[in-house]
Formats: C-alpha cells, sequence, structure tokens
C-alpha cells in the first residue's frame, strides 16, 4: 500500500520531470532558432560582402528598393532620432557639364575642402599631388555651387563603413556630365585592401568612371584599391561622421538612406 508521504514524493518527483522536460524542450527550440537566425544574417552578410566587393560605391540605390517593394510584409527598420539640424534655405542648382575642367590648381599647394553640413561642418586635406585631377574637379565644381544643398543619399554599417555624397538627385545615379580617371590607387594609405578611417575617396561604376560621388570612411573598411582616395577628415569631421553613422540607416539591412538629414549646405575648396 502506498503511503501518503510516498504518493507526495511520487507526485512531486513527477512534476520535476515534467519541468526538466519543458526546459529541455525550450532549449532545443532557442538552438533552432538561434540556428536559423544566425543562417540568414550568415546569407546577409556573404550577400553584403559580395556587393560591396563587386562594385558596391556606385548608384544602385534601386536595387535596395526593388528589394524592399519585393518584400511587403516586411516591418519597416526603426529609425533612430535625427541628430541633425534642418537644411539651410535654398535650391539644387541643376549644372551639366561637356568636360572635364582644365587642370589649373597647383598640385604642390595645400587644398582643404569644407562641408558645411546639417549634421556639422567637415572639413578635409585634400591631396591634390596625388590625385590632382580629382582635387582639380572639386575646386571647380565647388566653386559652381555644385554640392550646395545636396543630400547624402548613402550610409553602409555593415562590411564597409561609408557616406555616400555628391550626387544632385540623392538617388545615386547622378554626375557632373563627365568623368574622371582613376588616380592615386597605389597611395600607402591604402594598406590591405583596406580603406582607413577618415579617408574620403571616389565612388564610381567601375575604373576611369569618376564623376562627383564620394564616401567618407568612418570605419576601417575592406575594399579593393578601386577608388580613388583623394583626402582625409580632420579629427572634427571625423566625430560629426560618427555622429551621423550612430543614428544608423533606414532599411535596417546595412544600406540605405541615413537617418540623419545629412545636407550640404555650402561647400568650398580653399588654398592654403
Amino acid at each position: 500500500m502506498v503511503t501518503q508521504e510516498q504518493r507526495r514524493r511520487q507526485l512531486a518527483r513527477e512534476k520535476f520531470l515534467r519541468q526538466q522536460q519543458r526546459r529541455t524542450d525550450a532549449r532545443r527550440k532557442a538552438r533552432m532558432r538561434n540556428a536559423v537566425i544566425a543562417s540568414v544574417l550568415g546569407v546577409v552578410l556573404v550577400g553584403s560582402l559580395a556587393l560591396y566587393t563587386t562594385g558596391t560605391l556606385r548608384g544602385d540605390d534601386d536595387s535596395v528598393a526593388k528589394s524592399a517593394e519585393a518584400s511587403p510584409s516586411a516591418e519597416p527598420a526603426k529609425k533612430a532620432p535625427d541628430p541633425c539640424e534642418k537644411p539651410a534655405a535654398g535650391k539644387i542648382e541643376k549644372m551639366t557639364f561637356d568636360k572635364e575642367p582644365a587642370l589649373k590648381i597647383d598640385t604642390s599647394a595645400q587644398y582643404t575642402m569644407t562641408l558645411d553640413t546639417t549634421c556639422g561642418e567637415m572639413s578635409v586635406e585634400l591631396d591634390a599631388k596625388g590625385a590632382p585631377h580629382t582635387v582639380n574637379s572639386f575646386e571647380f565644381l565647388a566653386g559652381k555651387g555644385y554640392f550646395d544643398h545636396t543630400r547624402c543619399h548613402r550610409l553602409t554599417t555593415q562590411g564597409i563603413y561609408v557616406l555616400q555624397c555628391g550626387d544632385p538627385t540623392a538617388q545615386g545615379s547622378g554626375g557632373p556630365g563627365y568623368e574622371i580617371k582613376d588616380e592615386n590607387l597605389k597611395s600607402d594609405a591604402l594598406k590591405k585592401d583596406v580603406y582607413p578611417t577618415g579617408t574620403v575617396a571616389m565612388a564610381n561604376a567601375g575604373p576611369n568612371t569618376n564623376g562627383s560621388q564620394f564616401f567618407l570612411v568612418y570605419q576601417d573598411s575592406p575594399l579593393p584599391p578601386n577608388y580613388t582616395p583623394f583626402g582625409k577628415l580632420d579629427k572634427k569631421g571625423l566625430a560629426v561622421l560618427e555622429k551621423i553613422a550612430k543614428a544608423g540607416e533606414s532599411t535596417g539591412m546595412g544600406d540605405g538612406a541615413p537617418n540623419a538629414t545629412v545636407v550640404i549646405n555650402k561647400a568650398t575648396v580653399t588654398k592654403s
């Protein structure tokens, strides 16, 4: 005959076994869920890296938009607070030029590009000696007001870490109407296929297709030396860039429009 105490112990043991089984099942489900998440992230990362290393820094924002349209059930990414001010009054002047401007800069002199943006001022020490045609083009375009009131249209937060600017259309497809050949690709600044933090370089759609779009690196980024490096941000400018990057991008997938309202109110190039 089973005593009351034995029955109590049996029930307690059965309860304990049920709890252990539930915990085991929960751990198994968690492992399966984490494995799926890891697999998805792996596919996204590999796909992103493949995109980045096969001509990423070009006008391909349309592909991002099409991907979003193909997945209507996906929830929109939650935007971080905008750390920037409202753009200055004014509008973009649409400009197209038939050919690259004649080389007029002094390659032995020091030139600085100042980007007065809604997020703060960024100064770039330009490499006139290593990239004379690129620097000459920026002096010409800035002098014409080409960059004024333009929006920096792209921020990447996975694989490479850059803010892309210089397109009056803000769609990734705009340019000045002419193209410049690649320069400075053997720069000592590019070591082991890495564009160091603070580098400012040209975006392109392939060899010798440089126009007006450029990118600013806020964290060391693995890239082949296919993009003309033509300047370096000062510390103050880098702090502004990091603030923009911290606000994230709009898709939540590592490549999209910045959540920050990054508008170049005015760009100037000065000789010192």
